[in-house]
């Protein structure tokens, strides 16, 4: 198994990082770019790959108490990820992006994925700051 995770301290309270984060209209404006998910019967969506052109069956659950969203593979267990956000003060919180893949033949170049994390939790604050700046 492999794992990574990145954080970033966003500009905005965790309530307001999380409802956007959360925002099944624009997960594609935070998500690595190649990344598209289409929901369905949450918390079922299928997430499509520009990258290799295929679709993966997903699961995505978000746990608003805990400000909490995760998701993984439905099919077969290649990979799971999650986000959480945590207050810091009224103006800030910190946003923390953790995946993991299980076998080797899952985990994608360790650069490309901490890459991707960083380039998404970029994007993720430009969102929030767009938002509520």
């Amino acid at each position: 198994m492999s794992e990574f995770e990145r954080s970033r301290r966003m500009p905005a309270s965790a309530e307001q990082v999380f409802d956007q984060a959360c925002d099944l209209d624009r997960l594609d404006e935070w998500l690595p770019g190649d990344l598209h998910v289409h929901p369905e019967e949450l918390p079922a969506v299928t997430v499509h790959e520009d990258r290799t052109g295929h679709d993966a069956r997903a699961l995505l659950r978000e746990d608003r108490d805990q400000l909490r969203l995760e998701w993984g593979t439905r099919d077969d267990d290649r990979y799971a990820g999650w986000l959480q956000v945590a207050g810091i003060d009224d103006r800030g919180s910190e946003a923390t992006v953790h995946l993991s893949f299980f076998g080797r033949g899952h985990t994608p170049p360790a650069a490309l994925v901490e890459k991707s994390l960083d380039e998404s939790l970029a994007r993720l604050e430009e969102q929030v700051r767009g938002r509520t700046g």
